[in-house]
């Protein structure tokens, strides 16, 4: 139960479309259910705004459709990240509607009655297409989350101009998601080019000295340019979390 569906629940007793024990039987569903290997939450969008979101990767696929399938009681949908190959076609063959996205790593199915699309536009910006996986996977989770998304790949600073030529399109998003690697230092030059919020994501994309994305996580972090917030090392889905929440406010 969300947000949106607890008032359009309270609108329906209003309107005398259902009575007040109806309600009172929906409102009343455990907030929590115990399986034997996970505990599903079912209250997290009350609380957090969004929805508990599963991490796939070191579960099992039965565990995984198990968990999916009590998250999406009364259509609520989905969101998994970190999909495993072996995963796809049994996600697939048991869920309906549900989108998978490879790149990304990301199954999404969304609900009965989707979150709202009007609060802005998150804009996803790539160094590299190599980036393209964490960033597919903060573009999911950010259309999921109740955003319109936008993305922008390829426009690191070996061609600036490349990102330079696109004004028009960082000025009309709403937040920006910058996704990169090697040295990470795509993020300091959009966050002195805009007035948004501008969120990095430093990835292992790289050579040795990279140490696996600890070279851009530190370059992120030292940005001379005011105000960009760093998330961890690939975590696409973290970025677009700390995103979705900013337009949400």
């Amino acid at each position: 139960m969300n947000l949106e569906r607890t008032q359009a629940l309270l609108d329906r007793v209003a309107s005398g479309e259902i009575d007040s024990h109806e309600a009172l039987r929906q409102l009343s569903m455990p907030n929590f259910e115990p399986l034997s290997f996970a505990t599903v939450d079912h209250s997290r969008a009350l609380r957090q705004g969004f929805p508990e979101v599963v991490f796939a990767a070191g579960k099992t696929t039965e565990q995984l459709l198990a968990i999916a399938e009590r998250l999406n009681v009364d259509g609520e949908g989905f969101l998994i990240t970190r999909v495993q190959p072996e995963m796809w076609k049994p996600l697939s063959a048991r869920f309906v509607g549900v989108e998978l996205n490879e790149l990304g790593r990301v199954a999404y199915l969304p609900p009965v009655s989707p979150m709202r699309t009007d609060r802005g536009t998150v804009l996803v910006i790539t160094a590299g297409t190599s980036d393209l996986p964490v960033a597919e996977e903060a573009a999911v989770c950010v259309r999921a989350f109740g955003a319109n998304v936008q993305r922008l790949t390829d426009v690191g600073v070996a061609g600036i101009h490349r990102l330079l030529s696109r004004g028009e399109q960082l000025q009309s998003a709403s937040v920006i998601i910058v996704v990169a690697g090697m040295e990470g230092a795509l993020p300091s030059v959009v966050g002195g080019l805009v007035a948004i919020p501008v969120i990095a994501v430093p990835t292992s994309v790289g050579y040795g000295a990279s140490f696996g994305g600890l070279a851009a996580l530190l370059s992120m972090l030292n940005s001379c340019a005011a105000g960009v917030t760093v998330v961890n090392i690939d975590n696409g889905f973290g970025a677009a979390y700390a995103a979705s929440r900013i337009l949400h406010r």
